[in-house]
């Protein structure tokens, strides 16, 4: 963990000027030839203080992603809520690697509570385990949730990044992350089939604030060397964790690893498999998506009870 005192931020950084400056600093390197910031993380961490989520957003994002309505934030809101903080972290002027372009790896979240809607909250993120990768290199952004008011850690998030393309000097190549291959992936009986519509990029946006150009419409996405726009990567993984749904404890881990995109428009089939514990209460549950019609798996992760 950063040990250095938080930069503390007045407020929630705005996910569209970040953008914009990250899209700036990108055409700025193409003309001067410039390099980035470095080969080493930034030592510092960004802190709001005092956020209080929207309940007008919160409605729509329990209504977009298949949430049961309830006054307890889901944990794929809070990752929202916290994610302009950790964007502010990666757009630093020392943070080594280039914003635009970064592919979303996987996600760990640890959820220690329920919180309500109303509740104050302290969010606090910094960029560590900078590594090689096959393709380029990767990083984890952390980011804690924390009560304003009693300062107990409620919610903690790490979510790694690789920036394709990118080989920072003194850096080794590793391996790739995501463990086995698709060749090892045989798809199950589905229990799910969503229909994701083109402009399912735009209304995630809408709630969660990520108007990153690669979800928001072919063309913009093009311009970032993608064939088309992709569905958001948390927006697939927190709608698996609605599908999940209300059998799970209060306190719980959640699990994603993403392999290959998914293009909008898609349909995307989905299994999710579920054990008990010998008490017979709810232990672990674990879902895997996929092509329906290729058999190309998207993601796959688990959610499972916190000790």
């Amino acid at each position: 963990m950063i040990s250095t005192q938080p930069v503390i931020l007045g407020e929630l950084p705005s996910l569209s000027k970040l953008y914009v400056n990250a899209a700036a600093n990108a055409a700025r390197r193409r003309v001067l030839g410039a390099v980035h910031g470095g080969t080493k993380l930034p030592e510092a961490s960004h802190e709001v203080r005092g956020v209080v989520a929207d309940v007008d957003n919160l409605t729509a994002y329990q209504h977009l992603l298949g949430e049961s309505a309830s006054d307890v934030l889901p944990a794929g809101f809070v990752h929202a809520l916290a994610f302009p903080v950790a964007m502010s972290v990666m757009n630093r002027d020392d943070f080594p690697l280039p914003l635009l372009g970064m592919i979303h790896l996987r996600n760990h979240v640890e959820q220690y509570a329920p919180i309500h809607f109303q509740e104050a909250l302290d969010i606090r993120s910094w960029a560590e385990n900078l590594s090689g990768h096959r393709a380029g290199t990767q990083v984890d952004v952390v980011a804690e949730v924390r009560s304003a008011r009693t300062g107990a850690l409620m919610w903690r998030g790490v979510s790694g990044y690789l920036s394709k393309g990118v080989f920072l000097p003194g850096i080794d190549k590793a391996g790739s992350p995501n463990g086995t291959g698709a060749a090892d992936f045989s798809p199950p009986f589905p229990t799910a089939l969503w229909q994701l519509g083109v402009d399912t990029g735009r209304t995630y946006a809408a709630v969660s604030g990520d108007f990153n150009p690669i979800h928001l419409s072919s063309l913009s996405a093009k311009a970032l060397g993608l064939r088309g726009s992709i569905a958001h990567g948390m927006y697939l993984a927190s709608r698996a964790l609605a599908d999940v749904g209300s059998v799970k404890a209060d306190a719980f881990t959640w699990d994603v690893v993403f392999e290959a995109p998914v293009f909008l428009p898609a349909r995307v089939a989905l299994d999710i498999t579920t054990a008990q514990a010998p008490s017979g209460m709810w232990e672990r549950s674990e879902y895997v998506a996929w092509n329906p019609r290729s058999g190309r798996r998207h993601f796959a992760g688990s959610v499972a009870a916190l000790a």
